[in-house]
């Protein structure tokens, strides 16, 4: 069965814009490598449309720095799920999924192949009570934003889901990763 890992980067009071977000080259390297071990992407409309086609754009033009190319061409390479009752249309080798996201994730999780990396706010309650995710990569970034969307909505949960730190990094510009896994 396929690993499922969650991965977002957060602010230090738990909001999850990435617009406000600046990474850097370690940061770039960091999610690349990431991605090394991973051959579906599950995103959720807005995350994708964020994504995409900025990053696609990057790839195929090499417009960015070195680091933001290399990130570019691995996460458009990737196939990828986007759960959406609105969009039109997806880039190349990018798959609409109108409903029960969580019963698509479960089928998709016992095919074979490598990990599949979630990268969605709005599913991740559906998600954990499914008992889907397991694994969490959170990136804190060393900012104070005050408003957004929270990581978890207040009451998303009816549980605690207990999680195990495996691994820390720190990262130059002040950036924490944290890999933990569900106990």
């Amino acid at each position: 069965m396929r690993t499922v890992t969650f991965s977002m980067n957060i602010s230090i009071d738990g909001y999850c814009d990435h617009t406000i977000f600046n990474p850097d080259e370690e940061l770039h390297d960091y999610f690349t490598a990431i991605m090394d071990d991973v051959d579906l992407l599950f995103f959720g409309r807005v995350m994708y449309q964020l994504m995409f086609p900025y990053w696609a754009d990057v790839a195929k033009n090499q417009s960015g720095t070195a680091d933001e190319n290399k990130f570019a061409e691995r996460l458009t390479a990737i196939d990828k799920v986007v759960i959406s009752r609105s969009l039109a249309s997806a880039e190349n080798n990018t798959r609409i999924v109108r409903s029960n996201p969580a019963e698509v994730l479960r089928k998709l999780k016992q095919q074979p192949g490598k990990k599949i990396l979630i990268d969605s706010v709005s599913l991740l309650p559906e998600l954990i009570r499914a008992g889907l995710i397991d694994e969490f990569n959170l990136v804190v970034h060393p900012i104070i934003v005050g408003r957004g969307r929270p990581l978890l909505a207040a009451g998303s949960l009816q549980e605690n889901l207990n999680l195990k730190l495996i691994d820390k990094k720190f990262l130059k510009s002040g950036y924490v990763a944290l890999h933990y896994l569900k106990k």
